[in-house]
């Protein structure tokens, strides 16, 4: 196989070196902490008041671990190192307060990123003679503009499409000779039967490659897509905490995902005693970012289940290889791409009056989409054989959570009582999803 490395000193670099080159960076990063009002307090704590004081990588778990609720305490500049004035972007996440988690950028740290994400792009054998069509959300998500700007540092013509409107996705395919796209799986399976219920054959379309993430999605459903599209899937890892895209990415080799170790330090937990697994032993991913000055964040809980790789890639990269995410060690659920707490639906359903004490999250497989149903109990006092104000609460219902969490649910009224009520713990989540394997 041809392989082609974007930076390949970096890319090819001796263990010994790539890991002092973490050591200088790291040490920067801290550097950058400890003018933030966070940790300047957090590392305070635990006697770290200068970067000279770390002396290995060793030194690392000395570091209390950062997490979601920390960002979410710090917001909104409990975590910025620099002057406002030098912040030339941010991009934010929801939360499960309505306290989005908030990561800035100066005009080094998104070039940086950039690279990363060109450095991803350009391993799968992408170049500037490919047209890349975006099928992703734009705005403060990063996985928009993330892709955007590294398809545009290679070269390639880019065609930020954004997500959803199939009809226009595959008219833009067809007019510019699509060659590359970006996507959730679940999207992608989608494009695929909506073609062909269009009629559109896929030999009149140039596509070669596609980038899949931002959901968890199995080995089977990669190939399931690699099969009826006729191109080849190519695994994505990043998290907004970490800039975004360009954390981990698959090369040619397409066995494992090449986590940058001149960008970030990986380390695997185990979530319940926090103390490191056996290489090659799943555990809770951990994260700190070693290429941002804005916002540095130190051993970040990412709550991601996944492992090491212990032996060498092929391709003859260096860095560390990531086994496919199998789940997460919180509540969270992943519906078609975007992040939702049940404590947000909670948030918003709890805090409308003629709405009842009890509720079901229902996620389920609706083709190849996810479909999200909330079903709740109206209170006591509501008629139900009155259908006018019935239907007037459910789309109040409806658009409020769609303004919290990005995605229009359906919404199922149902009389008080009427809901099965758990002994003990109450199950709010019903996933009936196939599981990955």
């Amino acid at each position: 196989m041809n392989f082609q490395y974007w930076n390949p000193q970096i890319e090819k670099m001796p263990r010994p070196e790539l890991e002092a080159l973490q050591l200088e960076k790291l040490k920067a990063e801290i550097g950058h902490a400890l003018r933030t009002p966070f940790y300047k307090s957090r590392l305070g704590s635990v006697g770290i008041k200068s970067p000279d004081e770390i002396k290995t990588l060793d030194d690392l778990k000395k570091i209390p671990f950062t997490t979601k609720h920390d960002l979410r305490e710090g917001f909104p500049y409990g975590f910025l190192s620099i002057p406002k004035e030098e912040v030339v972007r941010l991009h934010a996440s929801s939360g499960t307060t309505g306290i989005p988690t908030t990561i800035y950028f100066n005009q080094d740290d998104i070039k940086r990123w950039t690279g990363y994400v060109a450095r991803c792009i350009f391993g799968t054998g992408c170049d500037k003679h490919d047209v890349f069509q975006n099928m992703i959300t734009y705005g403060l998500f990063t996985g928009g503009l993330g892709f955007h700007q590294g398809g545009e540092e290679i070269g390639m013509l880019v065609i930020p499409s954004g997500a959803g409107n199939t009809a226009r996705q595959f008219k833009l395919m067809q007019d510019f000779g699509t060659t590359v796209l970006h996507a959730t799986p679940s999207f992608l399976l989608h494009v695929e039967s909506k073609m062909r219920e269009a009629g559109i054959k896929r030999e009149s379309l140039a596509l070669k490659r596609a980038f899949a993430g931002a959901e968890p999605y199995s080995e089977d459903t990669r190939r399931r897509i690699e099969n009826l599209l006729h191109i080849d899937v190519y695994n994505s890892y990043g998290l907004s905490e970490m800039n975004g895209p360009g954390v981990a990415f698959e090369c040619q080799c397409k066995n494992g995902l090449h986590i940058w170790e001149d960008g970030y330090i990986a380390e695997i937990i185990n979530p319940d005693t926090l103390e490191p697994v056996k290489d090659g032993e799943t555990g809770e991913l951990v994260l700190t970012v070693l290429c941002r000055e804005a916002t540095p964040i130190l051993r970040y809980r990412t709550r991601d289940l996944t492992a090491f790789y212990t032996e060498p890639c092929a391709c003859g990269r260096t860095h560390r290889r990531l086994r496919r995410i199998t789940g997460r060690s919180d509540d969270m659920l992943i519906i078609n791409g975007v992040n939702v707490f049940p404590s947000q639906i909670e948030e918003v359903i709890m805090g409308i009056k003629e709405v009842g004490n009890n509720y079901l999250i229902v996620v389920e497989k609706e083709g190849v989409l996810d479909r999200l149903t909330v079903k709740t109990e109206v209170g006591a006092d509501i008629f139900m054989d009155d259908a006018r104000p019935l239907n007037a609460l459910k789309e109040r219902i409806r658009e409020t959570l769609q303004a919290s969490i990005s995605i229009s649910p359906r919404v199922e009224l149902h009389e008080s009582g009427s809901l099965p009520v758990s002994e003990g713990k109450a199950v709010r989540v019903k996933d009936t999803r196939p599981k990955d394997v």
